[in-house]
C-alpha cells in the first residue's frame, strides 16, 4: 500500500474541518483540507483510567478528554501550518454510555463512569427486569441509578446527565444536546419514536428525564465553537 502524499504548504485562504475522537485510552485529531480533500494534519495523546476504587470501577475525569484534545489539535494545526481561525468546521466522535454528571452550574460533580464500569451490575439487572430485556452495567441509566443509591450526596448535587461525547460538545459550544444514536446506549430511549420513555427514566428517578439533554437527529449541528473554547 503507497504510502500517504505529504501535505502541501498552506497557502492563504485554507480551510479545513478537523475532527475528534475521543475515546476511552486517548484522544485523536485529524485535519481534513477542504480543498485539496486531502489529509493535511495528524494528532494524538493518550490518558489513562483513574486508580480504582474497586476492581468493577473504571473511570476517568473529564478534564483528562480536553486535555487530549488540547494536544491532538496542536500537533495536527502544526503539521498543517495551520492555525485555529482556518478551520471551517469541528465534528466529534466519543466513546458511549458513560456518565457525565453536571451541577445547575454545569461542573463535573465526580469523575465520569466509562462504559466498561461495571459497578452497576445490580441496577442493571433491575432495571432490565422492569424494561423486559437484558440490560448490561455499560448501559447509562444503570451507572445514574448507582449514583442515586452509592453517592447520595453527589446525587443531590447533580442537575444535567450527558455522554462524554456530548460533554466535549458541550464544552466546545456551550450547548448541552444529545445525538439520538448515542442515546440509544443511555437505556431508556423508545428507538421507534426516537424519544426518551418517560416510564422507564421515571423507574431510574422521578427527575430524570428532566435531567437529560434535548434530543437531536445525526445530520444536526450543536453549534458554534465559542471564542473560550478556541
Amino acid at each position: 500500500m503507497a504510502a500517504d502524499a505529504p501535505p502541501l504548504p498552506p497557502t492563504p485562504g485554507d480551510k479545513y474541518s478537523l475532527g475528534l475522537d475521543v475515546g476511552t485510552s486517548g484522544t485523536k485529531a485529524i485535519l481534513y483540507h477542504l480543498t485539496t480533500h486531502s489529509i493535511a494534519g495528524r494528532g494524538a495523546h493518550s490518558y489513562d483510567l483513574l486508580p480504582r476504587s474497586s476492581p468493577n470501577a473504571a473511570e476517568q475525569h473529564p478534564s483528562s478528554w480536553l486535555e487530549g484534545i488540547r494536544v491532538s489539535v496542536a500537533q495536527a494545526l502544526a503539521e498543517a501550518g495551520a492555525t485555529a481561525e482556518d478551520l471551517a468546521g469541528v465534528s466529534v466522535s466519543g466513546q458511549q454510555h458513560g456518565m457525565v454528571a453536571l451541577d445547575a452550574l454545569g461542573e463535573v460533580v465526580r469523575p465520569a463512569k466509562l462504559w466498561c464500569d461495571t459497578e452497576s451490575a445490580a441496577e442493571a439487572e433491575e432495571l432490565g427486569a422492569v424494561f423486559g430485556w437484558a440490560m448490561q452495567a455499560g448501559f447509562t441509566s444503570s451507572k445514574v441509578l448507582w449514583l442515586k443509591r452509592h453517592e447520595p450526596e453527589n446525587w443531590a448535587k447533580t442537575s444535567t446527565i450527558l455522554l462524554p461525547h456530548d460533554w466535549i460538545n458541550y464544552k466546545l459550544t456551550g450547548v448541552m444536546a444529545m445525538e439520538c444514536g448515542d442515546a440509544s446506549g443511555i437505556g431508556v430511549m423508545d428507538l421507534a419514536s426516537r424519544r426518551f420513555n418517560e416510564e422507564w427514566c421515571a423507574a431510574v428517578d422521578p427527575r430524570f428525564a428532566s435531567m437529560l439533554p434535548p434530543l437531536l437527529p445525526p445530520d444536526a449541528t450543536v453549534g458554534a465553537v465559542t471564542p473560550a473554547a478556541a
